[in-house]
């Protein structure tokens, strides 16, 4: 189409004039209002998945060349293909595989960003999170909320290895980010083991609770107790066509996301089970528990099994396949969306 004359003409005036100003520190929004509003969810972040098998040797790797102590956090960072050198899985949460040898301490520091450990390999290592040590196992969730003490040991025989899923994107936007080491690479324990589960996990809460903070007290949701969860909903054969049973972790103190700023999930898909087609704007990051499956979007196909993990980034639609029985662990900057009434969902 020929762009009209009087359009053409504005042209050369507006753009010596977006010149004009620059050097006082101004722009025209006429220029870039299509960049900053769009129709649309525009993030460059793509699908991507990291197989286990391909990067459980690359971390051992590591850990033959660094220690614990030396790297502060052994992690290899799970970088979104689409945001290279970003240090981010979505717009704006960042993820890394962690690795503790036998025998070794990742250092007590605390730090602004709120994190989440998901247990992918290995049992017996512990994290350690404001005095409260919680041994971790395979499935199991486990918080560490913004500006607490923690450190993570491992006194078992074999290598172990989680997901770190933490708000730091957010953190940096906001231009608040702190760190500050520990003076001791233990913080000593202040409350016996499962402490918080017990106050705080039987659905009875001590009279004179005093819970600062909107993090869930609990340290560690364990494996076991979710998957119980999960059985006893399949029982209600309560499936949702788009998402099988899926259930999210919760602050028992609120009912809200355990999590401020990132939300977990954990779903289930019974052998065979096709979610329909789903899209949603919050990206989310997923972690194979159990089973094995696929899930199409964009013309992809992300074939996963367990300990692997993949992202669907945001207003992607999507649906997943489960080739066998398959738990899928899952977060996302729901709660955040959804607190400034950002989120929205679309079901085919």
């Amino acid at each position: 189409m020929t762009e009209p004359a009087s359009a053409a003409g504005n042209r050369a005036p507006l753009a010596a004039y977006a010149e004009r100003i620059a050097p006082h520190n101004l722009a025209p929004l006429w220029d870039r209002l299509h960049h900053l509003v769009t129709p649309r969810p525009a993030g460059a972040a793509r699908p991507a998945l990291w197989a286990y098998d391909r990067v459980r040797p690359l971390l051992m790797e590591a850990g033959g060349l660094i220690t614990a102590r030396e790297a502060e956090r052994r992690v290899l960072v799970l970088e979104n293909p689409g945001l290279p050198g970003l240090n981010r899985i979505t717009t704006s949460l960042y993820a890394g595989l962690q690795l503790v040898l036998p025998g070794e301490i990742a250092p007590a520091h605390r730090h602004t960003p709120t994190a989440l450990r998901f247990v992918v390999d290995g049992e017996g290592a512990y994290t350690a999170v404001e005095g409260e040590r919680t041994i971790m196992r395979e499935g199991d969730f486990v918080i560490t909320p913004n500006w607490t003490w923690h450190d993570h040991g491992n006194d078992s025989d074999r290598p172990m290895v989680w997901l770190d899923g933490l708000d730091i994107p957010m953190v940096q936007l906001l231009d608040a980010s702190f760190v500050e080491p520990y003076t001791d690479d233990r913080q000593p324990a202040a409350r016996p083991l499962g402490d918080s589960l017990a106050r705080y996990g039987s659905g009875l809460l001590p009279v004179e609770t005093r819970h600062r903070g909107r993090t869930s007290p609990i340290v560690s949701y364990p494996y076991d107790r979710t998957r119980e969860a999960l059985e006893r909903m399949r029982r209600n054969e309560e499936w949702d066509p788009h998402q099988g049973l899926r259930m999210r972790y919760a602050n028992p103190l609120t009912g809200d996301h355990a999590m401020p700023t990132i939300g977990a999930f954990i779903r289930l898909l019974p052998k065979g089970f096709a979610t329909r087609g789903y899209r949603a704007t919050d990206g989310t990051v997923f972690s194979v528990v159990e089973g094995s499956g696929r899930t199409e979007l964009d013309g992809e196909t992300l074939a996963w099994k367990r300990r692997d993990t993949f992202v669907v980034p945001s207003w992607r639609r999507h649906r997943h396949i489960a080739d066998d029985e398959a738990v899928l662990f899952s977060f996302s900057d729901r709660p955040v969306q959804e607190k400034l009434d950002l989120w929205r969902e679309e079901r085919d």
